[in-house]
């Protein structure tokens, strides 16, 4: 299964424009100055405006909205458990179009 390294750096061969940085505290992959994808608690989560990708990411078991703070769900991020590992990489690819698009 990959890890958030692997997903990285699979990122930042397929675009020049992906770095690593920081958000809330936490690892995160950018497109230019952006944010697309973090780490947090041992799962990923993605910023996918895209509501058909989305919905079919908060469909795989145990993902929800990203919730930073209690009570306040950041509505274009899901969070998206280690044990779905297998579709990081396809969901930081979407989140990635996305910034483009």
């Amino acid at each position: 299964m990959p890890s958030y390294d692997d997903v990285c750096e699979a990122l930042e061969q397929e675009s020049p424009e992906v770095s690593r940085g920081k958000m809330f505290g936490m690892p995160c992959i950018k497109a230019g100055s952006k944010a697309i994808a973090g780490l947090y608690e041992g799962d990923m989560v993605f910023k996918l405006p895209d509501e058909a990708v989305r919905e079919r990411a908060l469909a795989l078991g145990g993902a929800h909205l990203f919730e930073p703070m209690q009570g306040r769900p950041m509505r274009e991020w899901v969070q998206v458990p280690e044990a779905h590992a297998d579709q990081w990489l396809g969901l930081g690819r979407a989140a990635l179009e996305s910034k483009r698009g």
